[in-house]
């Protein structure tokens, strides 16, 4: 017996376009998940934080209290506390009774890493890939492509809280990234 169509050997191309997209999807998917990590390398993880200001925490999530904060730090000391997002910030002692106006975020500009400040140097220096800030938080040495995000730091009621920083950078004169 003959058939009329012949076809009944070929597959029908509504399988053959499910195996097709099945395929490329597959490896569509495949290349996608290689590709990302790539991708995020190259972009610096956001830091700092938005909105109104916050009650710094010390290590252990007390607040700050300036009076008793000054009497456990030397002048030109800083100290991290969580600062906007729960980010870890510098506070900076500028005399017996005085805290800096401004923080500077720890979180390094390449790659994330916190910043430890190095005080036989006289900056903050990077442990991962030995980026280089100045005590004002200003990139000196990269690859951090970006200085150390600022934010105001203010002593209400004997707390110290901690605001976005939304003026131009007075390091570099830019408009602040963060």
């Amino acid at each position: 017996m003959s058939q009329a169509s012949g076809a009944s050997d070929v597959p029908s191309m509504g399988r053959r376009q499910f195996m097709n997209l099945l395929t490329f999807g597959t490896a569509g998917g495949v290349v996608a998940g290689a590709l990302y990590p790539a991708v995020r390398y190259f972009i610096p993880p956001s830091s700092g934080g938005s909105g109104g200001g916050v009650t710094a925490k010390d290590a252990v999530g007390n607040d700050v209290v300036a009076s008793a904060f000054l009497a456990e730090h030397n002048v030109g000391d800083r100290t991290l506390v969580q600062g906007l997002k729960g980010d870890p910030t510098y506070l900076v002692v500028d005399g017996p009774e005085e805290i800096r106006g401004y923080g500077m975020s720890a979180v390094c500009t390449h790659l994330g890493c916190v910043v430890p400040w190095n005080a036989s140097e006289n900056k903050f220096m990077c442990p991962c890939h030995g980026s280089q800030y100045d005590e004002t938080g200003k990139v000196v040495r990269g690859p951090a492509p970006l200085s150390l995000a600022l934010a105001h730091v203010d002593v209400e009621d004997d707390k110290v809280s901690v605001s976005p920083w939304t003026e131009t950078d007075f390091r570099t004169g830019d408009k602040p990234w963060w």
